[in-house]
């Protein structure tokens, strides 16, 4: 298009953390031209921690993210529908009518994975909009019986709360230790002990069969009674719209981007928990779905856009390879994570996990690739600093919870 930058447009789909960083990045590093922010929510773009936390517990209503989006100039359509892409003619279709692009970036993160044969079954809830959070309050504050499906991250968080509601749960986890796919079962194993001294059962080795009104019955024909069923199994890329559009997916329904966060369509960037891109660092192909992620990959979209308008030879192409971070704050404990590891990899304890604070370490041809910190956040800063720079390191002093990890530098 001939149009000159400040003619042309930026638009933005998906109003979560990735879809506001980038309209924020874009304004940051230069953009002159017109940007539209769609999200499919009808509420103000909003930060997603809190809802586990937080916003669940009552103990606060207001997760809107802190940006004034008159001041920089962007155009906010909330409550509007993706549908469809044609990237051939720069237009996306919307339940509203088709809108027109100059450089398009994917932002609609992940969907939760609903239990098959769920739907329309009252009392059963999923939580990963503000809306979910908004049904789930008061069946915390009636701290009745909750049964939750799934031993991972949100089903720890959402756990937390409602016992610190006063809520009785049950937690079914069909794999034989809590966070499987996440962690190792010799890390996980030791994990399983804060559900009961939460007060919270967990039942691991059995998946659920079927969920009715009033609660579930488990493989093994356990019914377990609930005035409510919280599902947490999982999240997958919100990329079912992009059916036909000709926009590469990967088999994770992830979209295939390079190392700058350009999709297999010119003038298409996909950025957070949709898009999985090349990490040089650890030599395969990454799908984050963690906030980090949301955080900082927009840098990397709105740099390359930027640098894609300007004439050859005034900007260099930003890479997108970072040490992937996230947390969890989930019975009275804070627990890091930086990298990415492998079932190849050592593993290197440093501290006793029976203690209060340990870290769990990931080592690969003498340089740490991962870290695991639980009450440990100098040891997370550290090893991450580590972890981005490659410095060789002694294993018998990263298995030294008394030295520093900065100190175990080869």
């Amino acid at each position: 298009m001939g149009e000159s930058r400040s003619e042309q447009r930026v638009v933005v789909v998906g109003a979560g953390m990735a879809g506001v960083q980038t309209a924020v990045q874009l304004r940051e590093q230069g953009w002159p031209g017109g940007i539209r922010l769609i999200g499919s929510e009808p509420h103000q773009p909003y930060d997603r921690p809190p809802l586990s936390k937080a916003v669940l517990l009552g103990k606060t209503d207001d997760a809107a993210l802190d940006v004034d989006f008159g001041s920089l100039g962007v155009d906010l359509e909330l409550g509007r529908d993706v549908t469809a892409l044609r990237p051939g003619e720069r237009l996306l279709e919307t339940g509203a009518g088709t809108v027109a692009y100059d450089h398009l970036v994917i932002a609609t993160g992940a969907e939760p994975v609903a239990l098959p044969g769920s739907d329309g079954v009252p009392g059963v809830h999923l939580l990963r909009t503000l809306d979910d959070a908004a049904r789930l309050r008061p069946v915390l504050a009636g701290r009745g019986e909750i049964v939750v499906v799934g031993a991972g991250w949100i089903g720890a968080e959402f756990t937390t709360a409602a016992r610190e509601a006063g809520c009785a749960v049950t937690v079914v986890e069909a794999a034989g230790e809590p966070l499987p796919g996440a962690l190792p079962a010799e890390v996980t194993s030791h994990m399983r002990a804060w559900y009961g001294e939460s007060g919270a059962h967990l039942r691991t080795g059995v998946a659920v069969r079927s969920v009715e009104r009033g609660g579930a019955v488990l493989a093994d024909g356990t019914r377990l009674r609930a005035d409510a069923v919280v599902v947490g199994i999982g999240s997958r890329p919100a990329t079912g719209w992009l059916a036909g559009s000709g926009i590469e997916l990967g088999g994770d329904g992830g979209v295939f981007a390079d190392e700058g966060l350009r999709t297999s369509a010119p003038h298409v960037y996909a950025v957070g928990d949709c898009a999985s891109f090349p990490s040089a660092r650890y030599g395969e192909r990454l799908l984050v779905h963690h906030w980090d992620n949301a955080l900082q990959g927009p840098r990397v979209v709105a740099a390359n856009i930027v640098a894609g308008t300007l004439p050859d030879g005034e900007a260099e192409a930003a890479v997108y390879d970072p040490v992937p971070y996230f947390w969890s704050e989930q019975f009275g404990r804070f627990i890091q994570y930086a990298g990415h590891h492998t079932a190849d990899d050592e593993l290197v304890w440093r501290g006793s996990p029976g203690e209060a604070a340990w870290s769990v370490c990931w080592l690969r041809e003498g340089r740490l690739n991962a870290l695991l910190a639980v009450g440990r956040p100098r040891d997370l800063a550290q090893g991450r600093r580590l972890i981005g720079s490659g410095a060789p390191v002694d294993a018998e002093r990263v298995a030294d919870a008394a030295v520093p990890l900065k100190k175990a530098v080869r």
